[in-house]
């Protein structure tokens, strides 16, 4: 688990307000993915490969979870036109509908001269990825190493420069939407959308999570329902068939699909995307796609990189999966090997180029590739959107929450991916302990604080963060000290009535344990953040936080010249019972 030892002071927040968006965030699962087959809440018709989903919530996008099980928004069959003969079928059996990609043709555009900002891509990854090692968490390293990646969706968090003229480099990138909206093994939390987790890599066809296989957010621009379908060849790793549900429908897995009337046709065929060409019909996958369509509802391709901002032309986008005979050939954009993390864009109309470019290399989305790591596998790029508004902005800065606070701009001291400046007030433990007449030692008598101190004020602890053992960040904060001196905050399992004790009052019983001292500064400090895991890996079993324990805390400061003539006070105490 990831942990760390804040020393700081914050207020506690609790979720209050949604994204500022108001679109709607849908995505889909494997066939493997144990979502498969679950009922539908609100029919009762099991789900399966096919369908568009969204979180079953009043907005219909993340919410802190536990979050309930996700809804349909669009069906395999009577929305786009595939089969029904899969209703029913449990994941870890393959059938014919399964959508690899979703768009709805109204994606953000790519101005040139323009850097694409962090938070424009949003991406998923399957359950063998492993990312590049960053500083800046939760990322697919940390999520992966905690078998949760597969499940999420993350996004850029560097400027890019895309087109022809880009670098290859290292970036970064940073968890936005969890799976189920709880704290992973990694230590941290963000809002979810009801999927299962986690998820082992293995050679079975039956998952222990739900492998999030598309995505999309659609707003008040909606213009239809693109997607692509799945090819058929093996998977190199797991040695499993992949379902073939393009061929099934008469298609291709390179194509990009469109919803008709009359079920689905081929809007974007896999030659003219680059596709194909080398090991014939059906030997490429596509496996997430970005689309901005003009308004015709036909595939005019790009003559030149960037004109789709015209209208004139369309921008396509679009990955392809582990496996696909295109992986290893040199790309018509920088002339290097195409990867399956890459974001690769057609070849332009008219260049004599046949095969794709790349558009945004791997690695700058911070995946790994045998480009620039040795190894026999590569990060798969399972899913690709470029929303035209933030999915969760709860401030309105146009800045996704999770750039916000992974760039400093907001903070999160409760590691739930919620910027604190948008959560409201809550009351963490119970307070005792103060220092009312005529319980005071000397007169310094405060009703609200504990004793009355040299600087002529009481000192009062209060907490944030949460009493979750698993999230490990209750922060308990000591203020109205006296400045510049030195403090120390104890714990024990039980309580006495208040007990005179130099300038102060003792409330604590028995065995105490202490933690690190610290610097009173301005009279405040704050010590937490690892709490949980500092009493487990100093204090003997018995002195260790654990679920379900109540524990009390109190701080010790210096108080020269106090006004009972000891040169030490106490705080009020924060009486706290902890949850899993």
């Amino acid at each position: 688990m990831y942990t760390r030892f804040l020393i700081a002071s914050s207020g506690l927040l609790l979720l209050a307000s949604t994204s500022a968006a108001q679109g709607r965030y849908m995505f889909s699962v494997d066939w493997q993915s144990p979502l498969v087959g679950t009922p539908e809440p609100f029919t009762g018709v099991p789900m399966t490969e096919g369908d568009w989903l969204r979180p079953t919530t009043s907005t219909s996008r993340p919410i802190l979870g536990p979050v309930p099980t996700p809804s349909v928004v669009w069906e395999h069959d009577n929305d786009l036109g595939l089969p029904s003969i899969c209703i029913g079928h449990p994941g870890g059996t393959p059938c014919i509908v399964e959508v690899d990609a979703m768009s709805n043709g109204a994606d953000k555009a790519f101005i040139p001269n323009f850097e694409i900002f962090p938070g424009d891509i949003m991406f998923s990854v399957d359950e063998f990825a492993r990312g590049l090692n960053s500083s800046t968490l939760p990322n697919v390293r940390s999520e992966a190493n905690a078998r949760e990646a597969a499940s999420d969706v993350f996004t850029n968090l560097d400027f890019m420069a895309p087109g022809p003229n880009g670098s290859i480099f290292g970036g970064r990138n940073i968890g936005v939407i969890d799976g189920d909206g709880l704290p992973s093994l990694s230590g941290y939390a963000y809002p979810g959308v009801g999927t299962r987790e986690p998820i082992n890599p293995n050679p079975s066809p039956v998952e222990t999570g739900d492998n999030k296989d598309a995505i999309e957010y659609s707003d008040a621009s909606f213009s239809g329902l693109y997607f692509s379908l799945d090819a058929g060849f093996v998977d190199p790793l797991e040695g499993l068939a992949h379902s073939d549900s393009a061929a099934a429908n008469g298609f291709f897995g390179g194509d990009v699909l469109m919803r008709t009337g009359f079920g689905p046709a081929v809007y974007a065929p896999a030659f003219a995307l680059g596709l194909d060409f080398i090991g014939g019909p059906g030997s490429d996958d596509l496996d997430a796609l970005i689309l901005l369509d003009n308004g015709n509802g036909v595939y005019d391709p790009s003559i030149v990189t960037y004109d789709w901002v015209t209208g004139a032309t369309d921008m396509l986008l679009f990955s392809v999966r582990r496996g696909s005979a295109i992986i290893g050939t040199p790309d018509s954009n920088f002339g290097i090997r195409i990867e399956e993390g890459d974001i690769l864009m057609p070849p332009p109309a008219g260049s004599g180029a046949f095969l794709p470019g790349i558009f945004i290399p791997a690695e700058r989305l911070g995946l790994i590739t045998r480009r620039s790591t040795s190894g026999i596998t590569a990060d798969d790029l399972n899913a690709l959107e470029s929303p035209n508004q933030r999915i969760l902005d709860c401030n309105g800065n146009n800045v996704e929450d999770a750039v916000d606070i992974a760039t400093g701009v907001s903070m999160d001291l409760n590691q739930n991916g919620v910027p604190d400046s948008c959560e409201t007030p809550v009351t963490i433990g119970t307070p005792f302990c103060f220092c009312p007449l005529p319980v005071s030692p000397c007169g310094n008598d405060s009703a609200t604080t504990g004793c009355i101190n040299a600087a002529a004020t009481g000192a009062v602890m209060t907490g944030s963060g949460s009493t979750s053992v698993g999230l490990d960040n209750l922060v308990l904060t000591t203020s109205g000290m006296v400045p510049a001196t030195f403090a120390i905050t104890f714990m024990g399992p039980g309580t006495v009535p208040p007990t005179a004790v130099g300038n102060g009052l003792l409330c604590l019983s028995g065995p105490l344990y202490r933690f690190p001292v610290y610097s009173t500064g301005l009279g405040t400090g704050s010590i937490g953040g690892s709490l949980v895991n500092y009493t487990i890996a100093n204090n003997p079993p018995p002195g260790q936080i654990i679920p379900g324990s109540t524990w009390n805390f109190q701080t010790f400061y210096r108080d020269l010249g106090g006004p009972c003539g000891f040169s030490f006070n106490l705080s009020s105490a924060l009486s706290v019972t902890f949850t899993p």
